[in-house]
């Protein structure tokens, strides 16, 4: 369909969940010298100007980023991420927002390879102008699934993958889930971080049904709903499935999780935590 343009929620709460996580993820990464492959199957645009038509239209990074960019009440957990934004705005106002391959250049080092995909015409061009001074990175306007198949196991042996498809079509949370269980029999030892969004509750009992039957191993998974399920349009909530997270990282989530809810959140928001297949 094509029509998705996250411009329209980048910095929201959903993003702050996402893109924190994967902040602690590449930065525990780089805490060994031997380099990793970055396999982004849904890259987007890269970075996002807040103060565009798309961000202001909707607004939605003033409830998300905007609410906690200086807090200097958040918890240590978070800095990593809070650092990149803040590094990005050095105006000390909030006008730009990376996407997940703007997180991904924060981090990645030499010896470290991107590869990001996308298939949107006006996403690719504006993700080829942010990575024109950025090394070894390999920008394709192809299938981001099939993308990372194709590119594991990784020479290294090491490897982060976030699959985050915009879930225009509900095959999506499916196809998500195929993708990580090929990928994984191929590279049992790789991060794989798969984001959905909560719209219809029974499209991720199947996605947890699909994983909980497979060969993986190591799944944490974590959701954070600003509203109760309902059967109207609209997303309410969101989460993540990780699988092989970094050890501590259940521990930095049960730190960030109630500061969302607190900044965040309402008397309806809601977050879990679980660890739904051990290792």
């Amino acid at each position: 369909m094509l029509s998705y343009r996250h411009a329209f929620h980048a910095g929201n709460f959903a993003d702050v969940l996402k893109h924190s996580v994967l902040s602690l993820v590449l930065d525990y990464m780089t805490r060994k010298e031997k380099g990793f492959h970055y396999i982004d199957s849904h890259s987007g645009a890269g970075m996002y100007q807040l103060a565009e038509e798309y961000a202001q239209k909707t607004g939605e990074y003033k409830d998300g980023i905007a609410k906690i960019i200086n807090d200097e009440d958040a918890p240590e957990s978070l800095e990593p991420y809070l650092s990149l934004i803040k590094s990005l705005n050095l105006n000390s106002e909030l006008e730009v927002y990376p996407g997940s391959p703007g997180i991904a250049k924060a981090f990645v080092r030499r010896q470290d390879s991107s590869h990001l995909f996308e298939l949107h015409p006006t996403d690719i061009q504006h993700l080829e102008d942010f990575c024109q001074r950025w090394r070894k990175v390999f920008v394709k306007q192809s299938d981001g699934y099939k993308g990372v198949l194709g590119l594991v196991p990784p020479p290294s042996r090491r490897g982060v993958v976030l699959i985050d498809p915009p879930y225009e079509l509900k095959e999506d949370y499916q196809k998500a889930v195929k993708t990580i269980i090929k990928a994984y029999a191929k590279f049992s030892t790789g991060t794989y971080i798969v984001w959905y969004p909560v719209v219809k509750r029974n499209f991720i009992e199947q996605m947890q049904k699909d994983f909980t039957n497979s060969e993986v191993k190591n799944l944490l998974q974590v959701e954070f709903c600003l509203e109760k399920d309902t059967d109207e349009y609209g997303m309410t909530g969101t989460g993540l499935f990780i699988v092989n997270p970094p050890w501590q990282l259940a521990a930095q989530l049960e730190e960030i999780l109630p500061y969302m809810k607190t900044k965040l959140g309402s008397t309806n928001t809601s977050y879990t935590l679980k660890q739904l297949i051990a290792e």
